[in-house]
């Protein structure tokens, strides 16, 4: 992180330059003789200074640009094919920002921040046949992640406005250690994710794994995305610390944090509970529903997580686990009648080994379990999806999904460079239960979709400045 500005003005520097001339003069001239041009383009080199240096608007507000550059190499293998790819890890990706604040008194504080992200290749959109993931505009390329202001103050606490993280925003992904930067272990979609389900006899489905996942591929419980909120965030006692943000038409959490070491172990922890209640245009959707035609959304989760880590042995925990529920999940057309189930839930754990067993920094060894149990979605396989088992010309609703990925990594950091190595695998398994559709409804029987295992290994490094 680097803090840009000009401290001195023109006039300062050449009053100080020639208060060092005047002390010069009191000194014997046997003791040096600079000449009589030795400053004669003094005010012409601190103009050029000056004009290289990073401006900002004004002296009352500070100014700091950071910012974090994060690429890799995925390697996938879906049973049938496999490949490899250079893209940027969305577990925690490439990115710039400027942050600033002022001192208004000894109590408050004001302060803004601006926060871009980049992605020359998507880590969770990528597919078989599209080495990038750009289907969407903000798949790859630049994406805007915060742009707020907030006021706070050291007794009550602080108010943001603007596009920001939401209260529970990784509420589920506590995490002290260099994981959290290249394999987060609740959301899992960020590694792979994007490629679409291989059926068992070779084909390829128009859905993707992490469809699977409530149909948007985030974990139930965790907060929906970066969105034009309200939020309020207490003081910190005794490392307790309570956030609420409200925003959209209408999404509102509230969500309580914990921090703090005991007993010779370090620990973090979050609990939070989340409502959305949009109308017919809806921005923020349900994900245990999906699209489909305009519809009123009203769901709500609640999750939680805790990480920790044994400071003289480095031995870790991460652990976090998440429910969704849709309230108006059968409203929908295919399932009018149907009462399919109108929950999400996931549980996920990593643990391993943190600690400097070398000079360069820490090294991370850890293994890792995720499992997802999921809901309809609302979303149906088309009559000759490769992964529907029904006979061609009917199609299949989706009734219930599965997620089960268990993996492993290795990760070294580089202290001199801000920077960490990391490798990892996971191998993912797929479960897809769907139901025939019948008469435009869905009330015929009952199969499980054939699909194939995908194996994913990636490798790369996270630089911070």
């Amino acid at each position: 992180m680097v803090g840009v500005g000009v401290w001195m003005g023109r006039r300062q520097w050449v009053a100080v330059a020639a208060g060092l001339l005047a002390l010069a003069g009191a000194v014997p001239s046997s003791a040096a003789d600079l000449g009589g041009n030795c400053c004669a383009d003094l005010e012409e080199r601190i103009a050029e200074l000056e004009a290289t240096t990073a401006r900002k608007g004004n002296r009352k507000v500070s100014l700091e640009v950071y910012g974090q550059v994060n690429e890799s190499i995925i390697y996938w293998d879906d049973g049938v094919e496999d490949n490899a790819y250079v893209v940027t890890n969305d577990n925690s990706r490439t990115r710039f920002g400027f942050r600033g604040k002022a001192k208004i008194n000894s109590d408050f504080e004001a302060g803004y921040r601006i926060e871009i992200g980049i992605r020359t290749a998507n880590s969770k959109r990528f597919t078989q046949d599209n080495d990038e993931g750009d289907g969407n505009p903000t798949d790859v390329g630049f994406d805007l992640r915060d742009s707020y202001w907030y006021l706070k103050s050291k007794t009550y606490g602080g108010v943001s406005v603007g596009q920001q993280a939401d209260a529970t925003d990784a509420i589920t992904e506590t995490n002290l250690t260099q994981t959290k930067d290249f394999s987060k272990y609740s959301d899992v979609e960020d590694t792979g994710l994007g490629l679409f389900l291989r059926s068992t006899d070779g084909g390829l489905s128009a859905r993707s794994y992490r469809n699977l996942l409530g149909d948007s591929g985030d974990q139930p419980g965790d907060g929906d995305r970066r969105q034009n909120t309200v939020k309020y965030e207490s003081p910190t006692f005794a490392g307790f610390t309570a956030s609420a943000s409200w925003g959209e038409d209408d999404v509102w959490d509230i969500a309580l944090r914990y921090a703090g070491e005991f007993a010779g172990f370090k620990l973090a922890a979050g609990i939070g509970y989340g409502k959305i209640t949009d109308g017919p245009e809806t921005k923020i959707e349900c994900p245990s529903r999906g699209g489909g035609a305009p519809h009123d959304e009203d769901c709500q989760q609640v999750g939680g997580s805790i990480s920790i880590i044994h400071e003289a042995t480095g031995i870790f925990v991460n652990f976090g686990a998440g429910q969704k529920k849709d309230d108006v999940l059968s409203g929908a057309e295919i399932f009018v009648g149907t009462n399919p189930d109108d929950k999400d839930a996931f549980w996920a754990v990593q643990a391993g080994i943190e600690k400097k067993f070398n000079s360069l920094g820490k090294t991370t060894i850890y293994g890792e379990y995720f499992d997802y149990e999921g809901s309809s979605q609302n979303r149906t396989l088309a009559d000759d999806d490769a992964v529907n088992p029904f006979a061609p010309g009917s199609r299949a609703a989706i009734w219930d999904t599965g997620l089960t990925v268990y993996g492993a990594g290795i990760a070294q950091g580089i202290d001199a460079a801000a920077m960490v190595l990391y490798l990892s695998y996971r191998h993912v398994e797929a479960d897809l239960t769907v139901r025939e559709v019948v008469g435009g409804v869905a009330t015929g029987p009952i199969a499980d979709a054939p699909i194939e295992d995908l194996d994913l290994v990636q490798a790369g490094a996270v630089i911070k400045f």
